[in-house]
């Protein structure tokens, strides 16, 4: 933790946070008292400006951030900076008074070291947008952001507007077919369907003078509703050749940075759009707050490359059998797609969800950015040092960084904290604030969450595991999220580790979020807290843990049955049919079957199987069923023999060269075959050495090349 290396400035905020400063020092461990200001932000803002000259300085206040930033910018300070809020985390609560050991988790988690970088993946926009829509809005826009960006218009729509008297941007129209890409790539298709091409046009309004139809506006678009097709149009534009009913090359294709679809349905369908497309649809305000967005997305950008994908273990297919498509399926931004036996992620989309590899059983996929061991490092410390401080029953609360973080703050900003009148207080609108035991845990994006983690957090210590959702996540987050729960929460109850210890919340408001968190009644937790550290690894993790709490448990199980979807089981094979050809073990990622080199048979070893089912869709006779459960006894993790099967000798020169199922299996479906007949069936039971001598000795024999009509 080192927290003692580091400078530590901690406010009451004006006496509202009952703040102990004897238990967090010796909670923490810092060797010296910890002084506790009162208006850290105020009047005694000089306390923090003395410290500005030591390396690291951790503040006990996010609200006043960048005030406490700004001062040391002007001290032209070099020390590193970190905010933490304790106070609507924790000290705004109703069991404030009881928060010391709570506090004390927050403090030490800001003091653990930031996680290693990670490669980056860039972009680079110069601004070229692309506004498509009905040509009333589309060109308003247009007009309104043509001074701060290079803009181009696509009408999908004749209603309402004129073009512009000057041609400041280009203007098309025609039926959109295809947008894709991402910020500073985005390719745009769309096909010419009017017939006045406005790219030629001239709007010498020709065209609107000889149409006898007034069929044609001033956004030169053709009502085919009007038209009568006098083709008057087409003398009037004479030699320009800009209207013309008989083009033929109406496909179009452009490059562009941005994309504004006003469209009434989004050209791009996925529940998390892309960087650099806004569709706001038809609500004025929506636009407007797209519009300003635009502004901010041009010049040079990079992220983290949030994902390591190892091909190796990959479960998603081989030889051309299908497999897990569980990260394809999950993934919210489409960046994930197959690839044959692969899938191929292009990291420009990639929204850093980590929702892949909660989903994956492997550890193919792999969330890189921020790691599980950096994150179970943090649940580890948290939970250690809230046990250490008398803290129980402690309820880790998983919140993203934006919405999440507003729900969890809102809960303690109306906290009453034991004010005199308080019941009539309540009535207008205040809480109790989070509950002494709930540590409120920040992370990236609440999709990343997997059994890993939630394993890892109970073997810490942790009684409950409660994860906030604003109901804005795609839902196949969420049920994602269920069904891994699910499984973990099946797991612990097997063992006898009673109630519940996982739960989503899904709140649009903090009023919802403190009601469900007061009403989780703790689940049992495990008597003795694991030492070891979360991998990166996913099945090591999960080897760990489930390990872990098998040793400790409250009721000993040698077996426990899991549903459908599980990534634990056994598989059986059906010794009658099984021929051991052994393709299953050419198609299984995990090392789950295996060959022997003294004889032939398949081995099984249970742990490693993640139940993707490659073996069973491989095995051309439909000999393996999955059978989803957790073996905890030591079987698990040792080779079990399936099936073993007699070796077919050669008939020539006696060496064994197959299995005697496989060799008799195929004897039997190829033996009325016309091409078989003969010396040929024989020439089967023979290894490959001497089917090619026999072949050289039998040169009279007929071949696929004796046929009518030879010449």
């Amino acid at each position: 933790m080192a927290i003692a290396d580091k400078t530590l400035k901690l406010c009451n905020c004006n006496g509202t946070i009952p703040l102990d400063a004897k238990a967090l020092a010796a909670a923490l461990k810092t060797g010296a008292p910890v002084t506790v200001y009162s208006e850290l932000c105020r009047r005694q803002a000089g306390a923090f400006q003395a410290a500005l000259s030591d390396a690291e300085l951790i503040v006990a206040c996010t609200q006043e951030a960048p005030l406490f930033a700004e001062l040391a910018r002007s001290a032209e300070s070099k020390a590193e900076l970190r905010f933490v809020n304790i106070r609507e985390a924790a000290g705004w609560s109703a069991e404030g008074a009881q928060a010391s050991p709570k506090i004390a988790a927050l403090l030490a988690m800001a003091a653990l070291p930031e996680p290693e970088p990670v490669p980056t993946v860039e972009y680079k926009s110069g601004g070229q947008l692309l506004v498509i829509g009905p040509s009333g809005a589309a060109l308003d826009w247009a007009q309104r952001l043509s001074g701060a960006l290079e803009v181009s218009v696509l009408i999908t729509k004749a209603e309402g507007g004129e073009l512009p008297l000057q041609r400041s941007f280009p203007v098309c129209s025609g039926r959109l077919a295809r947008v894709s890409g991402w910020l500073g790539a985005y390719e745009v298709e769309w096909v010419q369907e009017n017939a006045i091409d406005l790219e030629i046009c001239t709007r010498c309004n020709a065209c609107v003078e000889a149409c006898p139809e007034t069929a044609i506006d001033y956004t030169y678009q053709i009502d085919a509703a009007k038209c009568k097709a006098h083709r008057a149009c087409v003398k009037a534009c004479g030699a320009i050749g800009a209207v013309d009913f008989s083009r033929t090359e109406t496909a179009r294709r452009e490059n562009f940075d941005l994309v504004l679809d006003l469209s009434d349905e989004p050209a791009i369908r996925a529940p998390d759009l892309p960087q650099g497309y806004l569709a706001p649809g038809r609500d004025p305000l929506e636009q407007s707050h797209a519009a300003a967005k635009l502004a901010q997305l041009v010049g040079e950008f990079e992220k983290p490359r949030f994902f390591v994908y190892k091909e190796r273990i990959c479960a998603h297919s081989r030889n051309s059998q299908p497999g897990c498509n569980r990260c394809i399926d999950v993934c919210s931004t489409g960046a994930i797609a197959s690839d044959g036996d692969r899938v191929k992620i292009e990291t420009h989309l990639c929204a850093g969800c980590g929702g892949c590899s909660n989903v994956c059983p492997t550890g193919a996929m792999t969330h890189a950015y921020p790691r599980v061991s950096d994150l179970g490092t943090r649940l580890k410390t948290a939970l250690s040092v809230f046990r250490e401080s008398g803290g129980r029953d402690a309820c880790l609360v998983l919140h993203n960084t934006e919405e999440g973080r507003a729900l969890v703050q809102g809960v303690g900003r109306r906290a009453l904290r034991g004010i005199p009148g308080g019941a009539a207080r309540h009535k207008a609108g205040h809480g109790k604030g989070l509950p002494a035991r709930a540590i409120p845990v920040e992370v990236f994006h609440i999709a990343s969450i997997g059994m890993d983690t939630l394993f890892g957090a109970v073997c810490y210590g942790a009684t409950q595991v409660a994860i906030v959702s604003s109901g804005d996540e795609s839902e196949a987050y969420t049920a994602a999220l269920r069904e891994q729960m699910g499984h973990a929460e099946a797991i612990l109850n097997a063992l006898g580790y009673s109630g519940r210890h996982f739960e989503l919340i899904v709140a649009g408001d903090p009023a919802t979020l403190e009601r469900a968190l007061w009403a989780l009644a703790p689940g049992r937790a495990l008597d003795k807290a694991a030492t070891f550290n979360l991998s990166n690894e996913k099945r090591t993790t999960l080897d760990f843990c489930i390990d872990h709490l098998a040793r400790n448990a409250p009721e000993p199980k040698q077996e426990i049955p899991l549903g459908k979807g599980a990534v634990f089981g056994a598989i059986t094979v059906n010794r009658q049919t099984c021929t051991m050809c052994k393709a299953c073990i050419g198609a299984c990622p995990a090392s789950a079957l295996i060959d022997s080199q003294e004889t032939p048979s398949l081995h099984f070893i249970e742990r490693n199987c993640v139940q993707c089912g490659l073996c069973a869709n491989t095995c051309p006779e439909d000999a393996i069923a999955l059978t989803p459960r957790l073996l905890l006894t030591a079987q698990a993790k040792t080779s079990v023999l399936l099936n073993e099967a007699e070796p077919y000798n050669c008939v020539r020169c006696g060496k064994p060269y197959g299995t005697r199922p496989m060799v008799e299996s195929m004897l039997g479906k190829l033996a009325g075959h016309s091409m078989f007949s003969g010396g040929a069936l024989r020439r089967l039971q023979m290894c490959a050495d001497c089917r090619v001598v026999d072949m050289m000795e039998n040169r009279g024999e007929a071949s696929v090349f004796d046929y009518t009509g030879k010449k």
